[in-house]
């Protein structure tokens, strides 16, 4: 009896500290394993800078962006400058971005080689570069999210050479010479002109920085120095809108075939009334929806394609009303 009173003296005050022990690394060890779950789950933060933010193109690119921001449980913000050739302003807004240290950032770039700086820095700190819309010269954007413009601009060429019946004489009117969207527009709808349609002369080629004034100012130019014009192509939402009002201020509507990029109230309305023949869509939901996505992705670690095609539609008062373009059809 006594040997066991002895054997629990001394063993029972072990077995206790073995016990607390024990307890202290199952504590430590929750704490560590509470502590990786909360690196797991570190927030996300993926800022986008686009080209602008005036026209309701990218409205609707920025509500693709939220459904993706909420799909995947990242933190985004969406900024733009006043205008696409506001080049110094995005530079700003990059570098603003940039010294956030985000998971990865989201581009559509005003200058296609202004801007190459600023990726630069962002590769030598692993910031993944998602390029959207508008790309940039160099291979740093691990993908490019975006219509294909040359394609989408041909087919704007095509429609406006069957109206004007293969002949005469057609202008452009670009918004800019210095992005991706802007050349790339220019060269498709261009090219291919000259080269299927020998009869056609493009006569001039005038850029608007997207702007609605001095889209209209250009358009009242063209009808003056060209009073044969038998076409007319706009590039985007803004050099659109300015077309439009130069046509009917200049009483051309309905002497003068018109076609446009993009959607828009007044692009909408102008289609549907005949005052501009259609335009391509391009889909800018969708754009923000896999520029979002694809950045998830990358910050993940995972391989992406080196282009992801968004895809366009030609649309005019035929098939605007149909189901598959409403959601491509913003105001």
């Amino acid at each position: 009896m006594k040997n066991i009173k002895v054997f629990c003296s001394i063993c029972c005050p072990i077995f206790i500290a073995l016990f607390l022990v024990s307890c202290g690394n199952s504590n430590s060890s929750t704490k560590v394993n509470e502590s990786l779950e909360s690196k797991d789950e570190e927030e996300i933060y993926i800022p986008i800078i686009s080209k602008g933010w005036q026209h309701q193109y990218w409205q609707s690119v920025k509500m693709g962006a939220n459904k993706a921001a909420k799909d995947y449980n990242v933190r985004i913000t969406f900024e733009g400058p006043e205008g696409d050739a506001a080049i110094n302003k995005q530079i700003e807004m990059i570098e603003s971005a940039l010294s956030k240290e985000p998971s990865a950032l989201v581009l559509a770039a005003c200058n296609s080689d202004a801007v190459i700086p600023q990726l630069e820095k962002a590769k030598a700190a692993n910031i993944p570069i998602i390029g959207f819309d508008s790309g940039v010269d160099s291979d740093i954007p691990i993908t490019m999210v975006a219509t294909d413009n040359e394609v989408a601009s041909s087919a704007a060429a095509d429609k406006l050479a069957a109206a004007i019946g293969q002949e005469g004489e057609i202008a452009v009117i670009c918004h800019d010479s210095v992005s991706t969207t802007g050349t790339e527009r220019r060269d498709g709808f261009v090219n291919q002109m000259k080269e299927k349609y020998p009869n056609i002369k493009v006569v001039a080629v005038e850029y608007s920085g997207g702007d609605h004034d001095i889209s209209q100012n250009i358009t009242r130019t063209i009808i003056d120095k060209y009073p044969n014009i038998k076409g007319i192509f706009a590039t985007n939402e803004g050099s659109a809108y300015g077309l439009i009002n130069g046509v009917i201020e200049k009483d051309k509507v309905g002497k003068i075939v018109l076609v446009g990029f993009d959607a828009g109230k007044l692009q909408k309305e102008s289609v549907r009334n005949g005052t501009m023949l259609g335009a391509i869509s391009q889909d800018p939901f969708n754009i923000g929806y896999k520029a979002v996505e694809a950045a998830y992705k990358a910050s993940k670690g995972e391989e992406l394609t080196s282009t992801i095609d968004t895809g366009y539609k030609w649309y005019d008062k035929t098939n605007m009303d149909d189901e598959d373009m409403k959601t491509l059809l913003y105001d």
